[in-house]
């Protein structure tokens, strides 16, 4: 009897997982390899010294340690971070060469009338910062909001 309710418990969890990847890819947002260390950084704030001081938090964590899937995903005020035109461009982008995924939440964009072109080449997009926030979570990600 035990076993069963084991099973059972095992294949619904399976379901959703399957679910809730199938519910990424469908809004177009490239899932990230996973690792054993994962975690999401939510920015909503457009303060470039937080921005910087994420950043900085991400180099450490990575040199902590080591291998670590990282997704920022910026909503509202935060997408400012990144924009083409930021501050921390550079910045973002050195961090996207080590690995960094960014993603910018399209209904933050679509309030702020903002497009690709206004963002640095190369970030993902979802259609709800806050709902790419939670599917992370619900697949073990820690969860960090400076």
């Amino acid at each position: 009897m035990k076993l069963r309710h084991f099973t059972a418990v095992g294949l619904t969890a399976l379901l959703l997982f399957a679910a809730t990847a199938g519910r990424a890819a469908d809004a177009g947002v490239a899932m990230p390899k996973a690792t054993g260390n994962r975690i999401v950084f939510q920015v909503n704030e457009d303060d470039s010294r937080k921005w910087n001081t994420i950043l900085a938090n991400i180099n450490n964590v990575q040199e902590e340690l080591g291998q670590v899937d990282v997704t920022v995903v910026a909503i509202g005020p935060g997408l400012g971070m990144i924009k083409a035109d930021a501050l921390t461009a550079n910045r973002v982008q050195d961090a996207m060469s080590a690995g960094v995924r960014f993603v910018a939440c399209g209904n933050s964009m679509q309030a702020q009338h903002l497009t690709r072109d206004d963002m640095i080449d190369g970030i993902a997009y979802a259609k709800a910062g806050y709902v790419e926030v939670m599917r992370l979570q619900q697949q073990g990600w820690a969860y960090i909001r400076p």
